[in-house]
């Protein structure tokens, strides 16, 4: 079997106990607390400890959520606005360097050194209308299709802020890290 090894960089790592976006149309979006963790404990099946989707039946292929800084950054173009808080697209893991798509129904890891995290691509991570209040007019559209992936770790372990390497067994293109595709699965398990 091939593996396919890019040098990435995690940019920040969400973690919140609650969500901000679900419902609340009129009241606008919760204020909930929200972390951008230096580290965070990963466990296999239930993911991000302290996360709101730890461990909830309804989340386990899709406990994580991975996005590519470089997707935020065409959106913020398109729109003509300047950049956005990345923290605003409420993604657990932001990458730069990271082409997403194909690893939908992949297997794949993201290692530090001799610590290494496994994951499963679960589903897109489609965006929310919030999008268009919490980025920019239009950003719910424009996210389509580079909104990010849902997965499921398959190991526990610590993802860390900083340099890392992304083992995949099929070939990504980090230049095409945020363009909008549509996330069809090349081998879904």
């Amino acid at each position: 079997m091939t593996v396919h090894r890019y040098n990435v960089e995690i940019v920040h790592l969400l973690v919140s106990p609650g969500h901000a976006y679900f419902g609340r149309a009129r009241d606008g979006a919760a204020d909930v607390p929200t972390l951008d963790a230096a580290e965070v404990a990963v466990v296999a099946g239930k993911g991000i400890v302290g996360d709101r989707f730890f461990g909830k039946a309804a989340h386990m292929d899709a406990a994580v959520t991975l996005m590519a800084i470089e997707a935020l950054d065409a959106i913020a173009a398109e729109l003509d606005v300047a950049p956005f808080d990345p923290l605003l697209a409420r993604r657990n893991v932001v990458l730069r360097g990271a082409q997403l798509a194909p690893l939908l129904g992949q297997e794949f890891a993201l290692e530090f050194g001799a610590s290494v995290v496994r994951l499963r691509g679960g589903r897109p991570a489609h965006p929310c209308a919030w999008m268009d209040q919490m980025l920019a007019p239009g950003a719910h559209a424009a996210m389509r299709g580079r909104g990010g992936l849902r997965c499921q770790p398959t190991s526990d372990g610590a993802l860390r802020r900083g340099r890392a390497v992304l083992v995949s067994p099929v070939p990504l293109d980090p230049a095409r890290a945020g363009e909008a595709t549509l996330l069809r699965p090349s081998r879904l398990p």
